[in-house]
């Protein structure tokens, strides 16, 4: 148990406290020019060019609307996942999701002619801006991650697995995700939740866009994400790279044993910052807004 406790933490995304307040700004954003059976595209803002990539069921309105609003100045793209929060699925119905995704991101950026935009990724969004800068890293200019690995796999007590080792498992969390809802599983999902966001006014959208999401996309983007180990192509990217971590309540280790977790998950990443968050669980936006802000106006701000 306290191994699935660890995995299911990283995962998802959901709306900052201050998300409210950002609603105004955010509901500006008009959408983009782009077809397109992975992905809808928005975009709000003047200034540089930042794509912002929410997390596992969560929709870019929850995910960054308080963030576009609290850190003005960019032009934000903002990416919707076919399958999550309401969305139908599209081509995501059926196998990998990360991987497809990132292409699809890639192909924007060229189409839409943006000049080596930022990204940044949370969750499942961090493992996607991973593929993106390893496989296209002429088409960004840095990257930042929010409390990812770049293996899941890890996170289920077993450091030394190798994908293909994680498969089995992978197969059973798939089977259940895709057997029929229980009152047992909605507690178990809303145990869940209480425990990767701190900010209880925030827990109830994250429900939502789980409850919303297309059960068949996340059970494969879950599988995809605990059988995929970026380790090995960590050494291909080349941009500047900052990763935001936590230490989740929930974890029985010390803050100093997460930071050596994750100095070994990014070793082959040189260069890398990686800054640990206190006083969060892994929605930062949601539990130090005003810390995450800041990291991201002085990561965006870098030369």
């Amino acid at each position: 148990m306290r191994s699935l406790i660890i995995g299911l933490s990283a995962l998802a995304l959901a709306a900052p406290v201050h998300a409210r307040q950002g609603a105004a700004t955010f509901a500006t954003a008009k959408p983009a020019q782009f077809q397109s059976d992975r992905i809808e595209v928005s975009v709000v803002g003047k200034g540089p060019d930042v794509i912002l990539i929410p997390g596992l069921t969560s929709s870019p309105a929850r995910a960054w609307a308080g963030t576009v609003d609290a850190v003005p100045g960019y032009r934000y793209y903002l990416v919707q996942v076919r399958g999550f929060s309401g969305v139908p699925a599209g081509a995501n119905a059926n196998g990998p999701v990360a991987a497809p995704v990132a292409e699809e991101i890639a192909r924007y950026i060229r189409e839409a002619r943006l000049k080596r935009p930022a990204v940044v990724g949370h969750s499942m969004g961090g493992t996607i801006g991973m593929m993106l800068a390893a496989r296209h890293p002429e088409v960004i200019a840095r990257l930042m991650v929010v409390d990812m690995t770049p293996f899941m796999g890890a996170f289920f007590g077993m450091p030394n697995a190798t994908a293909e080792q994680m498969r089995p498992m992978a197969d059973r969390m798939r089977e259940q995700m895709l057997a029929p809802p229980t009152p047992q599983g909605e507690a178990m999902m809303t145990q869940m939740v209480n425990g990767m966001a701190n900010t209880e006014s925030a827990r109830p959208g994250i429900l939502n866009d789980s409850r919303t999401s297309d059960r068949t996309t996340v059970a494969n983007s879950y599988h995809e994400l605990m059988t995929t180990d970026l380790r090995p192509e960590l050494g291909r990217i080349t941009v500047p790279t900052t990763v935001l971590y936590v230490r989740p309540a929930a974890v029985p280790i010390t803050e100093a044993q997460m930071d050596a977790l994750y100095r070994n998950y990014y070793a082959n990443l040189k260069g890398a910052s990686l800054v640990r968050v206190p006083d969060a669980a892994h929605f930062l936006q949601i539990d130090a807004p005003a810390r995450f802000g800041r990291e991201l106006r002085g990561f965006l701000a870098a030369k």
